[in-house]
């Protein structure tokens, strides 16, 4: 499969220009590119171009790109006159998976076939996405972490009828522009990140549902334990300094079989109106009348602290 070279991409088309879309098309205009957004919302061009405005900030502090432009953001209503002659193409529509079938295959019609298409999809697989496309071995999931303007990680996988190239030709693409990316060697609902941290949330919605400690004192748990370290490495790299200068062979011998009695133990809670409400409450004591927007500029602010800090080299 013959695609365009990296060095030949110059235009991004964003399908979908929501959160995650205007995000996307913030970092790709920081990264240098022309991006035109597309999306059926009446503000939907008012809220993409505030919120590169916005973000546009951060963006200078963690260093743009030669050409980087706010003003290189073309929008449309229109889907087809947004992709006709793009280079690469994100697409985030709503998770509605006959909407996104429907709409990748617009975007195959009009689209030269040496062009790959990535899907932001959180749930879905490439193969059910690609079913209805004329050229499906160019489109694969190019799933990135929330806001793909801060955060670094994409999840990069093909589908039954992906060719190896494409999905060859996007890793190379989101790590040219400064995303760090991981490949799935397979097809799984909802990949692998979302599933990571679904697994970790439902031991703590277990964990206060059961009365063991609060929403507030869960989160702590996680925010200024483990979640520290797991900002460096990963749990499985992290366990294995647990194990010494025997690393992961010592840890295995010495605690697998606790951790595997752990796993046994681990709850499976469900989402009962009384364990809303214990959530609900929680996050509304824990949040002290801090807004959505104030709780997000705080993140925000304290992620770009961790990006500057992890791009520093080890002394």
């Amino acid at each position: 499969m013959a695609l365009i070279g990296l060095e030949d991409v110059r235009r991004v088309a964003i399908v979908g220009a929501g959160t995650i879309g205007a995000s996307w098309a913030a970092w790709f205009l920081a990264r240098g590119y022309d991006v035109r957004a597309t999306d059926p919302a009446p503000d939907g061009e008012a809220f993409a171009r505030g919120f590169v405005a916005r973000a546009w900030p951060t963006l200078e502090r963690l260093g743009l790109a030669p050409g980087a432009d706010p003003g290189r953001l073309a929008f449309t209503a229109d889907v087809e006159a947004c992709v006709r002659g793009a280079d690469f193409v994100q697409e985030q529509a709503p998770e509605r998976e006959e909407l996104k079938q429907d709409l990748l295959a617009r975007i195959d019609a009009v689209l030269p076939p040496d062009r790959v298409i990535a899907s932001s999809t959180s749930g879905f697989t490439p193969s059910r996405l690609q079913s209805r496309m004329a050229h499906p071995g160019r489109l694969v999931v190019g799933h990135p972490f929330n806001p793909p303007h801060l955060i670094p990680l994409v999840e990069v996988v093909g589908g039954a009828r992906t060719d190896e190239a494409a999905v060859r030709w996007a890793i190379a693409f989101y790590e040219r522009v400064g995303k760090k990316t991981i490949r799935l060697l397979k097809e799984i609902p909802g990949h692998l990140a979302n599933r990571l941290q679904s697994a970790l949330w439902r031991e703590a919605v277990h964990c206060i549902a059961e009365g063991v400690a609060s929403v507030e004192d869960t989160d702590k748990a996680v925010a200024y334990g483990p979640g520290l370290r797991w900002a460096i490495m990963g749990p499985t790299l992290t366990f294995s300094l647990a194990g010494g200068e025997g690393g992961m062979p010592h840890f295995l011998d010495h605690l697998g079989e606790f951790m595997e009695t752990r796993w046994e133990e681990l709850g499976r809670p469900h989402l009962t109106p009384e364990v809303r409400r214990r959530l609900i409450e929680g996050v509304a004591e824990e949040a002290a009348g801090r807004s959505i927007g104030e709780l997000a500029r705080d993140r925000d602010a304290k992620l770009i602290a961790i990006l500057e800090a992890l791009q520093k080299p080890a002394s």
